[in-house]
């Protein structure tokens, strides 16, 4: 194992699998001579060459729709949005193309592509730069989605997603980058986490916390909390939303009985409203307490500092959702 930070661990998995797979290519804004804005494709044009590391004009709709014809003739794109807050920009091409090209060939036609960058609020960035994208890719059936919250889902997941058949978001959180974990070490074999499996990041008995992404630290940080109580939570990290381990979420609910599901976006028809939905037609016979959902607040991000500590979730919200179930409130 070494220690790497997130951004070096999906740098790592573009590399690997650039290697292995020569129709794999990475094209974004700033990706190839200022090695990323984030610095996720450092050292790649270098390595790989202009052919296959590709800087794009400032136009998203027109490089998804070039990554779109790419993996329609048989190349394996990643497309890099600079923020999928930009990425608004393509939809036509992520919905309208890419996610219903395979349906509408019947199956003639695979797109195994991949679009990628950061997801959710950072510091200080408003309204427009703030936003947790993720139900916007979910509604649409056709688009796989995954939301690594450390280094090594970070790269198992990447590396699963650009294999894929099928076009997958890989939605990384913005302030994620910079974190440190445990990555195996290349020498030791091709680390690949399967899409639709969900992870254990805390056992617990008493309440299960389900996220993903970034808000994964946010409701380990809870459960750190709620221990110095007595209480005792399970954090299940989902990594990938869709396709969804719906088993994972089933076996929680009957271990805890108690649910609170915490997620980066707005409450109206998010992520947590689709697993409270599945929790109550799937696992009703086991909650003692109705399932709660901690969101950010429903409003634009605020610029203010101050309110927007106040708009997006906390570990304080969780612990009182968590206690609110548990009926210790």
């Amino acid at each position: 194992m070494a220690t790497i930070t997130y951004r070096e661990a999906l740098n790592q998995a573009l590399a690997e699998e650039m290697e292995r797979d020569d129709s794999v290519f990475l094209m974004g804004e700033e990706v190839a001579e200022y090695d990323g804005a984030y610095k996720v494709s450092k050292g790649l044009l270098d390595q790989f060459g202009d052919r296959r590391v590709v800087d794009s004009p400032i136009s998203e709709l027109g490089f998804a729709g070039l990554g779109v014809g790419a993996a329609m003739v048989g190349l394996r794109p990643v497309i890099e949005f600079m923020t999928f807050n930009f990425s608004f920009l393509a939809l036509d091409q992520v919905i309208n193309s890419a996610a219903k090209m395979y349906y509408m060939s019947d199956g003639q036609v695979h797109l195994p592509m991949v679009f990628r960058g950061p997801t959710g609020a950072a510091l200080q960035l408003s309204a427009q730069h703030s936003q947790a994208c993720q139900t916007w890719y979910l509604h649409a059936p056709g688009v796989k989605l995954v939301t690594p919250a450390t280094p090594a889902d970070a790269k198992g997941l990447l590396k699963a997603a650009i294999r894929d058949e099928d076009p997958v978001a890989v939605m990384e959180g913005e302030l994620l980058y910079n974190l440190k974990g445990e990555v195996p070490d290349p020498e030791d074999g091709d680390f690949v986490i399967p899409l639709g499996l969900a992870e254990v990041k805390r056992e617990g008995g008493d309440v299960s916390i389900i996220t993903s992404g970034a808000m994964v630290h946010m409701a380990l940080m809870a459960a750190g909390n709620l221990e110095k109580d007595g209480i005792d939570a399970e954090v299940l990290d989902l990594r990938s939303l869709r396709p969804l381990d719906v088993d994972a979420i089933l076996a929680t609910v009957q271990k805890t009985n108690r649910v609170v599901v915490l997620e980066e976006g707005w409450p109206y028809a998010g992520v947590g409203a689709q697993i409270a939905a599945t929790i109550q037609e799937e696992a009703f016979d086991d909650l003692d307490a109705p399932v709660l959902r901690v969101t950010q607040a429903d409003v634009p991000m605020p610029y203010a500092k101050n309110l927007e500590q106040m708009a997006k979730p906390s570990a304080d919200r969780v612990v009182q959702a968590c206690k609110k179930v548990l009926y210790t409130d």
